[in-house]
């Protein structure tokens, strides 16, 4: 079939009515700040967008006269979604139950014309292969600005067009294996979701608290019941439990920085490395023992990610080390995310987390046996939840390794399964 493979630009493919490339609106017709609000037509952004699949229920919303504005970038169910700016190489795919959004001017939707000669599952796997990759890479650096590869860019960037009887086979496949990720992140989620709700219960409900001050049988074991005090008292912000304080995060953790790593400095290993979204790649040297916590500083600020194992974390990240309490990993995941980082990231065109802003943040502190008492509690939960990571990244570098192989790429094997192809910077 190799005489059957043609390879064509997004502007040949875009010319012959076959493919769509387009981002969202740049300028007056972006939507405005106060134009944000809780529920509405969802505005996707390169965070919005994780392991292949659009986050439609977090991502920001934007009223009916924002979206009647917009004239780009609206999106539909099939579509492509490539994250250029920023964040570069993100892609995700969007479902057919897809509620309606537009993509802001920080993603493009890649959106197939004509179904007989471009399989949505064949490109979808061809933008996370290793070859589109780079030619991404290559074309982010064109500009002093952060990464960005822009619309006219991206025009000029080649697709490689096997039959569309291939295109189905291999889109297929990708389809199976995506979906095995799909029940992975589903699992995961809900096992965070159990870990949240004991955390809600004991640090933001105080159930455990309420129960032994009402005499009322706690649905814990005597012995742990009986860590939580009995009563509760005045604080500057109002009633909390007996013994419980209010500190500023720099009392209770150092938040170190990240250490510039390129991707052409990486070497083969099993370390993984962190960005500011998540993981990114592997590595041979760790810059942190695990289990740790990384947070994102520049490029997507305030996102917390939980690292079971030692790890590296470059340059756009903080990690937390917990300064009393080493075993306090797990509680202090969930208390940092709580705090909505996010939210306190500056307002500048590549948006970042000021240490100091972070440092002066207030958090609630119970006793160090009752941190440890919720660890042991939650220990099982997070062990499941790794091991379903460690499922989808064993399913992630067959993906990587299987799209090596039928795009030919020159990169050597353990680059080709490296988990960072298929994810974003």
């Amino acid at each position: 079939m190799a005489n059957e493979i043609r390879a064509a630009t997004v502007a040949d493919l875009q010319a012959e009515g076959v493919l769509l490339v387009e981002d969202g609106n740049h300028g007056e017709y972006r939507p405005r700040p106060s134009e944000f609000v809780s529920s509405g037509c969802a505005f996707i952004r390169a965070a919005d967008m994780d392991d292949g699949v659009v986050r439609f229920d977090s991502a920001s919303k934007i009223t009916e006269r924002a979206r009647a504005r917009i004239t780009k970038g609206i999106g539909a169910p099939g579509d492509v979604l490539l994250s250029h700016k920023g964040t570069v190489g993100k892609v995700a795919y969007v479902p057919a139950d897809a509620p309606e959004f537009v993509c802001s001017p920080q993603t493009t939707f890649w959106r197939t014309l004509d179904s007989g000669r471009l399989d949505r599952w064949y490109l979808f796997a061809f933008l996370r292969s290793a070859s589109f990759r780079a030619q991404l890479l290559t074309r982010s650096g064109e500009t002093d600005m952060a990464p960005y590869v822009s619309l006219t860019s991206q025009r000029g960037l080649t697709v490689i067009l096997p039959s569309i009887e291939e295109q189905r086979r291999i889109g297929d496949i990708f389809r199976s294996l995506d979906e095995k990720l799909a029940l992975n992140r589903n699992l995961q989620r809900s096992l965070l979701r159990i870990v949240r709700a004991i955390f809600s219960s004991w640090f933001v409900d105080f159930e455990p608290v309420r129960d032994n001050a009402e005499g009322r049988k706690t649905k814990l074991d005597f012995s742990i019941a009986n860590l939580f005090p009995s009563g509760f008292e005045q604080s500057q912000r109002g009633p909390v439990p007996m013994g419980w304080h209010w500190k500023a995060v720099r009392e209770e953790l150092n938040l170190a920085y990240g250490k510039a790593l390129p991707d052409s400095d990486r070497r083969r290993g099993s370390i993984p490395v962190y960005g500011s979204n998540g993981q990114i790649g592997w590595h041979d040297s760790k810059l942190a023992d695990g289990p740790g916590i990384v947070i994102g500083r520049k490029g997507n600020p305030g996102i917390v990610t939980y690292c079971p194992t030692d790890f590296f974390c470059i340059d756009t990240t903080f990690y937390a080390q917990p300064k009393r309490d080493l075993g306090a990993v797990t509680y202090w995941w969930i208390a940092l995310d709580n705090l909505n980082l996010a939210s306190f990231a500056a307002d500048s065109a590549v948006p970042g987390l000021n240490r100091d802003v972070a440092y002066g943040l207030d958090v609630l502190v119970p006793s160090n046996d009752i941190v440890r008492a919720f660890n042991l509690i939650a220990q099982p939960f997070v062990a499941r939840w790794r091991h379903c990571g460690e499922n989808s990244a064993e399913v992630d570098k067959a993906i990587c390794l299987l799209l090596a192989r039928m795009f030919s790429d020159t990169s050597s094997d353990e680059e080709a399964v490296s988990p960072s192809l298929a994810r974003g910077r």
